[in-house]
């Protein structure tokens, strides 16, 4: 309780304090800091078909033609898998230190185990090599809600423990065939949002979940996503023992989780909202950064699930207690907590009634479509991350504005947020977070997954009416670009840029 005032005063100060980092440039940053972008495989990758090359679907591939993103689907996105280099050098022209990207399990494995797709294989040792021989640092994620469909059909995926043998052995040939090259390594992605999405609710893929929760086909909503997280950390932490023990040493790189983080803000000022937002900390966070850190998972969620919540053995949590050496954070907005004082007591709740939380989004922005910029929602992040889970290494590897899909390259809303939340992880840093890097989300304008084409996050505009999908630097581009180089940067000077950045014209970088 103490830790929550602690940093209920931490963002109060931080919301009436002028912001210190309005004017910054790269050079505040420490030498080694790391500054990028990304995409995941199927949101930028396409291939024509999803089984050119021997690619086989994933669960992603299955929820996308089932009509569920607005009847959009990634097969052929921005077309990645042919347009790598034309990527890559557009990464170059903006000076991106890294690019954070995901494999597809099922273009590299099709059957999710067995036999290695030797065009998969090629296609990735093409873009890893093509990146190094740039200077551009791989950061990989193995699994971003897309293990293949194979094995959610033969086993139901997450929610077997088959899975905890099959991951392992396909993060294995991952290390064996790239870890030359690769020294950033995240297993799973969100995860916690994977859970509550494709198990709880059941709107995000693999769509499994049960009546009240959701209406899927399958499912069971009260005891999955503990099930599939359970399942998750111990496939996670198997894969990084086997990378620690047998590649670490030789490739000296290092391997971790990410987990999307919202920042948990009480709706009101009573002890109630107080009490439940810890409650919504250790369902959300604690629920993976608990295990990983101390071995087990939080009190309140033991109680409050009872015999629903998988129990790890002795020897499991040794497994998984201290396997990373990051942890991925990805932020983008708040949500504000209200205690449920009206949930069921009921033994076969799901989640959100187990925590006994309310969660609302309150729209802060200018625009309804935009997200707000509260760059001290991400400071109040990292804060406690230092504070409750011993300041660990920290990348920030998404973090970005959504805004609507159309033509326009002056995309001043985006710079705007990219400005303030750079800033506040200049000052994040400066207040003694262990925070290593920054990856604006995204790349370029991608397949979304809960709204494929309609939403844009990307600095590079994509030309979807282009049969080669031609890509235009945007003005957030520009500014990243400029920031990159070792320019000061203000807002002012930002308007200034934008006035030279017009509309589907090809722009190059000063």
């Amino acid at each position: 309780m103490l830790r929550l005032l602690f940093l209920q005063i931490f963002v109060l100060n931080l919301l009436v304090a002028v912001p210190s980092s309005l004017e910054f440039s790269r050079d505040d940053f420490p030498p080694d800091f790391i500054f990028g972008s990304g995409t995941s495989a199927y949101q930028v990758s396409g291939g024509s078909s999803k089984r050119e090359d021997g690619r086989t679907p994933s669960i992603w591939d299955t929820y996308a033609d089932a009509g569920k993103a607005h009847g959009a689907t990634g097969d052929v996105a921005c077309d990645g898998y042919h347009k790598y280099r034309e990527d890559v050098q557009l990464m170059v022209d903006i000076g991106l230190d890294a690019y954070r990207f995901s494999i597809s399990w099922s273009r590299l494995i099709p059957n999710g185990r067995g036999p290695i797709n030797p065009r998969g294989l090629q296609y990735y040792n093409n873009l890893i090599n093509e990146l190094v021989s740039h200077g551009i640092q791989p950061h990989v994620t193995l699994h971003n809600y897309d293990h293949p469909q194979a094995l959610e059909d033969e086993y139901g995926g997450w929610v077997s423990r088959k899975i905890v043998r099959d991951f392992p052995e396909y993060a294995g040939v991952c290390f064996r065939e790239f870890g030359d090259r690769v020294s950033f390594w995240t297993t799973i992605n969100e995860p916690n949002a994977f859970m509550l999405g494709g198990y709880d609710l059941g709107f995000l893929p693999p769509q499994r979940c049960s009546p009240p929760y959701g209406y899927c086909s399958r499912g069971n909503s009260p005891s999955e996503p503990y099930i599939a997280a359970h399942n998750i950390l111990l496939a996670h932490a198997s894969a990084a023992r086997l990378y620690k023990k047998k590649y670490q040493d030789k490739q000296h790189g290092m391997i971790g989780l990410s987990i999307y983080m919202w920042w948990f803000i009480p709706l009101t000022d009573t002890k109630e909202d107080a009490i439940a937002t810890q409650r919504a900390n250790a369902f959300h966070y604690g629920w993976f950064l608990n295990p990983l850190v101390f071995g087990d998972y939080p009190n309140i969620m033991k109680q409050s699930v009872g015999t629903r919540m998988p129990a790890f053995t002795n020897q499991e949590s040794k497994l998984v207690k201290g396997s990373f050496d990051f942890i991925g954070v990805l932020h983008c907005t708040n949500i504000y907590v209200k205690h449920n004082s009206n949930s069921p007591k009921m033994e076969n709740r799901d989640v959100f009634m187990d925590a006994e939380i309310e969660l609302t989004v309150i729209e802060d922005s200018s625009s309804a479509f935009e997200l707000p910029i509260m760059p001290w929602c991400l400071q109040a992040v990292l804060e406690y991350l230092k504070q409750d889970y011993g300041n660990p290494p920290i990348y920030i590897y998404e973090n970005g504005q959504r805004m609507q899909r159309n033509s326009t390259l002056n995309d001043i809303a985006r710079v705007n947020f990219m400005h303030a939340y750079i800033g506040g992880v200049l000052d994040a840093l400066r207040n003694g977070s262990n925070t290593r890097g920054y990856f604006v989300w995204a790349f370029l304008d991608l397949f979304e997954l809960l709204d494929g084409y309609i939403s844009s996050y990307g600095i590079n505009y994509v030309d979807l009416d282009d049969p080669d999908l031609k890509r235009y630097p945007k003005f957030s581009a520009k500014w990243y670009s400029k920031f990159l180089k070792g320019r000061s940067i203000n807002l002012d000077e930002a308007i200034e840029l934008e006035k030279n950045t017009s509309s589907l014209s090809h722009s190059h970088f000063q």
